[in-house]
């Protein structure tokens, strides 16, 4: 791997690539991009199961390399997922020929040890029965923590959420802020107002209640790629390779989250939480809007935040051609030097 190509699918010059969005992007984030120290043949992974109450849940890590017996802890980094797929296609998915597209790849070679799960009632996890919403995924969270502090030798984890993963994310960081390191939120929404996508979701909000799950076949998940109105953004390979891990699921998963989203924001008080915050929207996203999210960025207490945009994205930025730009982004608050006091 070349050092100009350091996440396999793209080369990153060394400059600014987010827009600061008329806040203060602290300095970690502007950074030079290092190498990552492993190639994907040196990346381990293992699959581990917790329990909440009678529902197993799978969890998937990945480093670089085993542990081994007495080794030195990596800083640990859980990665939430969203509504509609599952954590592996989420944060780990393979698009032959098209580059890298594991968020999980791209962390385990920058040092970290990796971790995600499949909250209840997506892909290899149980399900209660439940509507798998924001609260039962924070149990789900709580859950899987004792097993992650104990594989990874860390009693602080980082956290990264995408869209509901991101409001899952925070609303666990504000009920167990001993727990989390560094919390980055991408495609999150707080309120919602303005936003195309959230005002679709009010739309069907007596559909959402009147079952706890709901259809997600190809053409939904197609629909995540077009419906902020940037399929440009995306290769549509994607899509199709997304399709193909998620199929074996099923057509259905939980409705709780779209939900929530569309009746019970907000969910998270910024005033209560205490991490470190990386804020991380697309320019081009429908679920929410520059005003929503800095009216939570500008509540949020702790001085160690940033808020950015990244352009030429939209809401799934992860699957989009301009990932690059979330890999430089996260690795840059993930490993800022902790600031010194006066």
């Amino acid at each position: 791997m070349s050092a100009k190509d350091p996440y396999n699918s793209h080369d990153v010059p060394r400059r600014t690539v987010l827009k600061g969005a008329g806040l203060s992007i602290g300095a970690g984030l502007l950074s030079s991009v290092v190498t990552p120290a492993a190639a994907a043949e040196d990346i381990w992974s293992a699959e581990y199961w917790s329990k909440k109450g009678d529902v197993k849940l799978n969890l998937w890590r990945k480093r670089a390399g085993a542990p081994k017996a007495g080794g030195t802890a990596l800083p640990t980094v859980f990665l939430v997922h969203g509504s509609s797929n599952s954590a592996r296609s989420s944060y780990d998915l393979s698009v032959p020929g098209k580059g890298e597209y594991s968020l999980m790849n791209v962390l385990a070679r920058f040092g970290y040890d990796v971790w995600t799960m499949d909250h209840d009632g997506y892909g290899y996890s149980g399900s209660s029965g439940n509507n798998s919403d924001i609260a039962s995924g924070v149990e789900d969270l709580k859950s899987a923590m004792p097993v992650v502090m104990a594989e990874s030798g860390q009693q602080k984890i980082h956290f990264y959420g995408t869209s509901s993963g991101g409001i899952r994310a925070a609303a666990y960081a504000q009920a167990q802020p001993e727990r989390v390191g560094r919390l980055i939120l991408s495609a999150f929404t707080y309120k919602g107002d303005g936003a195309a996508e959230i005002g679709r979701r009010r739309a069907r909000i007596d559909e959402l209640r009147a079952s706890p799950r709901r259809k997600r076949d190809a053409a939904m998940i197609r629909s995540i790629f077009t419906r902020d109105g940037y399929s440009a953004g995306y290769d549509p390979a994607v899509a199709e390779a997304i399709i193909a891990e998620e199929k074996k699921f099923g057509d259905q998963i939980p409705s709780g989250t779209y939900l929530d989203m569309a009746a019970n924001l907000p969910i998270v008080d910024p005033k209560k939480i205490q991490s470190p915050v990386l804020m991380l929207r697309g320019e081009l996203d429908g679920n929410s809007t520059n005003d929503d999210l800095i009216d939570f960025y500008r509540q949020l207490p702790n001085g160690d935040r940033q808020f950015a945009i990244l352009p030429l994205t939209a809401h799934a930025v992860g699957y989009g051609i301009n990932r690059h730009l979330l890999y430089y982004a996260v690795h840059n608050f993930l490993a800022a030097p902790a600031p010194t006091a006066a």
